[in-house]
């Protein structure tokens, strides 16, 4: 019977090796059956705040030891953070994430709270950055600085100071945070007077420690890494002294509820906790320090999270009018 099904395919194909034909079709039907059972390699999805130079090679070495592929997902600089919140929640009841690895903790606390993270061993922190001021060293000196956020709203830094739009990203959370420090009328007296004083507001943290490096703004709010980057870029910029406004700054990492690929999820949250995957993190300095210890801590500002999320939708309505573009 074999015989005449090959004479027939020669026949009708004018393959002159029948047998080689069907070796094909046999290896076609093969591959159609893996695929159609799951023969697709394993991955995760990753939305992440963290800087793409940062966390690329984390993801290439974590794909290199698992074997799974990781599809990241990155925030543009002028949403930072907020844009993925915002889309976290609006999935939640669909998820197409895995895991979030966030930059900062108060987003993360936020999407705990509308649920959108498995409920134990949800989240985890990851090291710490701290958001300070920075000057040019070719244009001040720190004797010659601001002492405190505060300052800045004096007349003698009319022009002079550079921050990203207070409505994203860090420079948000630090705001909200002074707020809750300062209680809301001292708060939005010092917001409305340093519009006054017609800062620069730009697109991003980097961006403001940018215009700081270039001397065009003389002072400016950033994030430790930004200040890092301008630093080894060969920029004349400062660091000012931690003070009781400096506020720390955890990375986290957290598994979403649903995750469609949770054993790889749970792969990815448990790698980037390891102590050299931090220290990595540290040597490029897009952390600051693996661990915050005590005393360094007690040196910035306490937050109060469960109230800072609390009063939320109201702050961020205060501040959406003051920094209204």
């Amino acid at each position: 019977m074999m015989r005449n099904i090959s004479m027939f395919i020669t026949k009708i194909r004018g393959i002159e090796d029948a047998g080689a034909f069907l070796r094909r079709i046999a290896a076609l039907a093969g591959l159609l059956v893996l695929a159609g059972c799951g023969g697709k390699s394993p991955e995760v999805v990753i939305y992440t705040s963290q800087d793409e130079v940062y966390a690329e090679p984390i993801f290439k070495d974590f794909e290199k030891e698992t074997g799974i592929r990781v599809r990241a997902v990155y925030d543009s600089e002028s949403v930072k953070t907020v844009g993925l919140v915002n889309r976290l929640i609006a999935e939640s009841s669909n998820p197409q994430c895995d895991v979030f690895w966030n930059n900062e903790e108060f987003r993360t606390r936020q999407l705990l709270a509308h649920g959108v993270f498995r409920e134990t061993n949800a989240w985890a922190e990851l090291g710490y950055r701290s958001r300070r001021m920075l000057i040019n060293a070719d244009i001040l000196s720190p004797v010659q600085s601001p002492k405190s956020f505060r300052d800045v709203t004096n007349i003698m830094w009319r022009g002079k100071v550079a921050l990203a739009y207070p409505m994203y990203g860090t420079t948000s959370t630090h705001f909200l945070v002074l707020r809750q420090r300062w209680g809301d009328e001292a708060w939005q007296a010092w917001c409305r007077a340093l519009v006054a004083n017609q800062p620069k507001v730009v697109d991003g943290n980097s961006v403001a420690a940018k215009l700081v490096g270039r001397g065009e703004a003389w002072i400016g709010f950033a994030d430790s890494d930004d200040i890092a980057a301008e630093q080894n870029n060969g920029a004349r910029v400062i660091a000012l002294p931690v003070g009781d406004d400096t506020l720390f700054l955890a990375n986290t990492v957290a598994v979403v509820r649903g995750a469609p690929h949770p054993a790889e999820a749970e792969k990815f949250f448990e790698y980037l906790q390891r102590k050299e995957v931090s220290q990595r993190l540290v040597d490029v300095h897009a952390l600051e320090g693996a661990t915050l210890d005590a005393t360094t801590a007690s040196q910035g500002l306490k937050v109060d999270w469960d109230s800072l999320l609390k009063d939320l939708d109201t702050a961020t309505k205060e501040m959406d009018q003051i920094f209204l573009r």
